[in-house]
Formats: C-alpha cells, structure tokens, sequence
C-alpha cells in the first residue's frame, strides 16, 4: 500500500474534478453522521463574510501554492 506521502502527490497531480470526487467520497465514508444543521448555517455564514472581504478588497487572497508549501513547511514535510 502506499504511504500517506505518495498518496499526497498523487492526489496533487488529479485534475479539480477528479479531487473533488475523491472529496466527495472520503467525506462519505469519514462523516456518515447527518451535519448538524447549527454548524452548517454558521460555515455558510462565514464563506459569504469571507468571499465580501475578499470582493471589497479588505483582505487579499494568498495562492494555494503558498497555503500548501506553508502547511508543509508547518508539518516538517
């Protein structure tokens, strides 16, 4: 079986489409309990707070390269 690693890189290389099927389907299988509709109102708030911070100019975006090369500098990988 592969190592976290290598799945990592390969999950890396799939097309958008593809990762969100894969999305999809571990979230399935890591989260079969019914979301708590609380939590689900809150996180729909926030995206709307963030996307209005980010079309009004308030706070910039950072691309997801650099996101992602931070995460692994941040997990010594």
């Amino acid at each position: 079986m592969s190592t976290v690693t290598e799945i990592e890189a390969a999950l890396e290389k799939l097309p958008p489409e593809q990762l969100q099927e894969v999305a999809a389907w571990l979230e399935t299988r890591l989260a079969p309990i019914a979301p708590d509709s609380s939590v689900e109102d809150a996180w729909s708030d926030e995206v709307k707070r963030r996307i209005e911070e980010l079309d009004s100019g308030r706070v910039q975006g950072v691309p997801a390269e650099q996101v992602f090369a931070r995460a692994r500098q941040i997990l010594g990988r």
